[in-house]
């Protein structure tokens, strides 16, 4: 994963925001510029530095993400559907008939799917193709609360079992 000079400045000052920097980092990637999987390592290296914060962080990962859709929804429903095809390419048209077809639950399946999935195509689309507003924000909602919670609870059972192996694998200090 190589992101050009500029991207890893804005990532090296988001990283010394913290929180805010969480934000603005899922908040960029959800919208108008890519950042793979950088929001993903940035909360769990937030979360490892400060554990009581990781529910703050799971929530402003979430919050960014999905404001960050809403803002890339309204620039698709004012771009329209020629540059959707233009950069969907030969996905365009499977693209549309899923966004369509499934809307809600459409929505919700493409925004839990893991990276490399053009997820950022799905959100371009349901603007284009006008799904509903609250739909397609609680779809976006519930998933990145999904993804981004769980995403701590797994950090938070690797560390306790992680404590637990090691303690069990220490030596004692009865075998000198």
């Amino acid at each position: 994963m190589s992101l050009s000079g500029w991207k890893q400045k804005v990532v090296a000052f988001a990283g010394g925001l913290g929180a805010p920097g969480l934000f603005l980092i899922s908040f960029l990637d959800s919208s108008v510029l890519t950042f793979p999987v950088i929001n993903d390592l940035l909360l769990i290296e937030l979360s490892i530095q400060r554990p009581a914060r990781m529910p703050l962080y799971a929530f402003l990962a979430a919050l960014g993400s999905v404001l960050g859709c809403v803002l890339l929804y309204f620039i698709a429903r004012k771009g329209g559907e020629a540059l959707f095809h233009k950069r969907a390419g030969e996905h365009a048209h499977a693209i549309r008939h899923w966004v369509e077809q499934n809307g809600f639950v459409g929505m919700l399946i493409a925004a839990l799917l893991p990276p490399p999935t053009p997820f950022k195509f799905f959100v371009f689309a349901a603007g284009v193709f006008e799904v509903p507003l609250f739909s397609y924000t609680s779809a976006i909602t519930i998933a990145r609360l999904f993804r981004y919670f769980g995403m701590i609870l797994l950090i938070t059972v690797s560390y306790v079992l992680s404590r637990v192996l090691l303690k069990r694998r220490a030596p004692s200090d009865d075998a000198d």
